[in-house]
Formats: structure tokens, sequence, C-alpha cells
């Protein structure tokens, strides 16, 4: 199982319709696309609330079983009105383990076994309970030698190489399979939700870039170097935590404080600076963080952080792309993954809008659509 493929392939050869699945924390999201004229055509897409089903609030996470999980991902697919059932599925960041290790140079026939000894060390449970994968980090003048044929591996080095490694634990694996084969979608491929985000949302360059991805429940950091991972960090504070905080502050229900934050975010006025104050207070956290990953990273490598880029549906709450500017004095915008589709013009502004949240769905389909020959 392929969960480091390549994060920039899109299209396929057929027109066939294909569906991208990404089911978070708090809601489910679900885009089917087709390829038209060498272009991803968009043809409908959803979400879907997941609080009702596990019997609380909008926004808030839950942890559903598998049966109340199937009934949403079917609810959502009737919704939208889905024609197909080939589809590729996300998995949550929280059920892999990501790691930078460096491990020694040796012939490319031995380097995986070399890996694989030493991913154990860094693994906490047995290695025959987990999915392993692993990418060689090219070393920067590999990656420059323009003499090297395309597609070609660039030779390993003396010394050490630094490699990613992906383990998914094999028993989540089998839930997914589970809720594929209860809802009868058939899903090619699991992959975890971070790379599907990043091929939503980054075009092809050089330039380091940070994705600052904010869910209901935790924010996700992944800093991007000529198209690959160079660190991915976890904060434990989402856009829920903001309702909860505004709910407790206020002593108002969460039901409120949900739709408070929605419709005023930080841009209530002086008649809600007790709201902007609560909000501000947990995203001075979250950038405070985000912060010192980006400059650990420029410390470490010597290098400018180019462009922060926001996705995930927390960054939708109003005056979040103003206050971020304020904090990391850098070049801030919106994801924007409908933008690698083909969609109606007249509903432009609304996918700029949505795209935050559905850049893993997007970048799910993509893939998708790309394996189809």
């Amino acid at each position: 199982m392929d969960f480091l493929k390549n994060i920039f392939s899109i299209f396929g050869k057929k027109e066939q319709s294909v569906l991208g699945i990404d089911i978070g924390s708090s809601a489910i999201k679900i885009v089917q696309i087709k390829k038209k004229k060498g272009r991803a055509v968009l043809e409908t897409y959803g979400e879907l609330a997941l609080g009702p089903y596990g019997g609380t609030e909008i926004g808030r996470a839950t942890n559903l079983t598998l049966e109340k999980t199937a009934q949403a991902l079917t609810d959502i697919l009737r919704e939208a009105k889905t024609t197909t059932k080939t589809c590729g599925t996300a998995l949550p960041l929280s059920s892999s383990l990501i790691s930078f290790i460096n491990v020694p140079a040796t012939d490319s026939k031995q380097i995986g076994e070399i890996i694989t000894l030493e991913a154990r060390k860094y693994i906490p449970v047995p290695i025959t309970e987990v999915l392993l994968d692993w990418s060689i980090i090219p070393k920067e003048d590999a990656i420059e030698d323009t003499s090297l044929p395309a597609g070609s591996q660039p030779p390993v080095n003396k010394g050490t190489s630094e490699v990613l490694v992906v383990a998914i634990h094999n028993e989540s694996i089998a839930n997914y399979q589970g809720l594929m084969a209860k809802t009868g979608l058939q899903s090619s491929f699991f992959e975890i939700e971070l790379f599907s985000s990043l091929r939503a949302v980054l075009d092809q360059g050089i330039q380091a870039n940070m994705v600052v991805d904010m869910g209901a429940s935790t924010t996700k950091l992944y800093i991007i170097e000529r198209g690959l991972l160079r660190t991915s960090h976890i904060i434990n504070r989402g856009s829920q935590d903001i309702t909860l905080a505004i709910s407790k502050s206020l002593s108002i229900p969460v039901t409120e404080a949900e739709n408070m934050k929605r419709v005023y975010g930080l841009t209530g006025g002086p008649e809600h600076k007790e709201l902007t104050d609560v909000i501000s207070l947990t995203l001075d956290y979250v950038f405070y963080e985000a912060n010192r990953v980006m400059l650990g990273y420029q410390r470490k490598y010597n290098k400018d952080i180019s462009k922060i880029i926001l996705t995930g549906g927390g960054v939708l709450l109003k005056g979040f792309t103003e206050l971020a500017k304020t904090s990391f004095q850098n070049n801030v915008v919106y994801a924007d993954p409908f933008g690698k589709l083909e969609t109606p013009a007249f509903l432009a502004e609304q996918f700029k809008t949505a795209g935050p949240e559905f850049a893993v769905a997007i970048g799910i389909a993509l893939r998708r659509l790309s394996e189809i020959q």
C-alpha cells in the first residue's frame, strides 16, 4: 500500500467518475469528479456534520461506532446525489506515525531492510501490526541535478540518508475496510489525510511553505519544500476549543456559542469584545506553536518559509486570516483546492470560501482519478 504516492499526480485517461471521501472528527466531506478534455471536472460535493449522529452539537468532534459512521456516510452520498462507488478514502493523521530517521547510506537492495530495522525504534507496537511505507529524502544536490533521467532515483550518497517513514496500524485499515463494505464503496486505497491535503493545496515549486490545517479537535502543521514533506506537527487545539471557550466564558449553551462564533468571529466589533477576546486567546496559542515550528525549521535549515497556506474548516472563522498575517508576519493565503478543478464560473466565490474545508476530499479524488487507466 503506497501511502507516499506522488502528491502532484492528477489525471487519468478515461472519463470515469470517482469519489474522494474525507471522514473528519466533526464532519464528512465528499467530492465527485471526472476527467474531461484534460481537466478534472467537479460533478458534486457535500458535507455532513457528525455531531448529531453522536448525540452532540454540530461542530463538535465525535467518536462514532462503525454503524453510525456508515449511516452518516450513506446519508451524505444520497444527499449529494453521487453516481459512483469508485473512490479513495482519507485516513486521519492520528491513525498514523510519521517519523524522519537517518540511516546509513548503502546499496539500494539493502536499504529497505535497514529502514525496516531502524523504524522499529520509533514504532511503539510490533512491526507486524503496522503497514510500513518509506521514502528517501533526496539530498539537495541530487534534487538540483538536471542531468538525472526523468523519474530516476538519485544515487545514495556516502554517509547517511534521511528517510520519511510512515506507519499505520493494521486495525485502522481494517476498520475503514469494514466501513467500505457496509456502504458498498470500492476504495482502491487509503491515504493519510496529510498527503491528500498537500496534493490539493500546493503548486509545484522549490520554495518552503507551511500548511496550517485547523480541524475541529486539532490543528496540523506541515512544512513542504520542493514538493517534499519536511516536518509535521499536531497542536491539540481546534475550532471546537474556541466554541467551548465561548460557551464557558459567556455562560451560554454550546449551540449558541457555535452560532456566535460562525456569525461574528473576530469581526463582531466593540459590542462583542468579550467574544473577540475569548477567540483570540485560543488562536494566540495556536499561532504561538505554529511560529515556534516555523522558526525552528528556519534555524535548522537556514531557509525562510515563503508562504503560509490556511486550510481546514477552522480557518474560515471571520478575521482568522488577518490575525494570522499579524502573527506570522508572512504571506498568508487561503487554500484554493477547487482551483484544481473545473467548476461552474457563477459559483467561483462560493468555492473559494468552501475550499479549505474540502482540501482532503479533493486531494483524495485527484489521486483516485490519476489511477484510472
